[in-house]
């Protein structure tokens, strides 16, 4: 059984910053891509940051030159830091995981709450 937990969300003053944290556990055999996604009230689920197992990047353009994905692979953990927010980046963040255990699997975390205050 594969679980990922995040970490890191909260309510900061616009232009703030955070840290966002997602590590998988269980039985894993290896991970390809893992990225954050968010979603705002009444909105759609986006995808905002993905890093592959290289280590190659994609943003999307609404957080490009503001957040930074990174993951250590040792912990099977990926990282999104956040920068100069601001009150639209407020939503519920969660990442997912392209791993493989005896299956290949996408996981979701839980979601972790980030509110950007004017």
């Amino acid at each position: 059984q594969v679980q990922l937990v995040e970490s890191g969300g909260g309510l900061v003053q616009a232009g703030g910053s955070l840290r966002l944290s997602c590590a998988a556990s269980g039985s894993i055999f290896s991970i390809n891509a893992m990225g954050w996604y968010r979603q705002a009230p009444g909105k759609e689920r986006e995808l905002i940051a993905s890093i592959t197992s290289r280590g190659s990047t994609d943003y999307a353009d609404s957080v490009k030159g503001r957040f930074t994905i990174s993951r250590d692979n040792a912990k099977n953990t990926v990282y999104l830091q956040m920068n100069s927010l601001k009150p639209e980046d407020t939503a519920v963040y969660y990442c997912n995981v392209d791993l493989f255990t005896t299956y290949r699997w996408f996981v979701w975390g839980q979601g972790t709450q980030v509110t950007v205050s004017s």
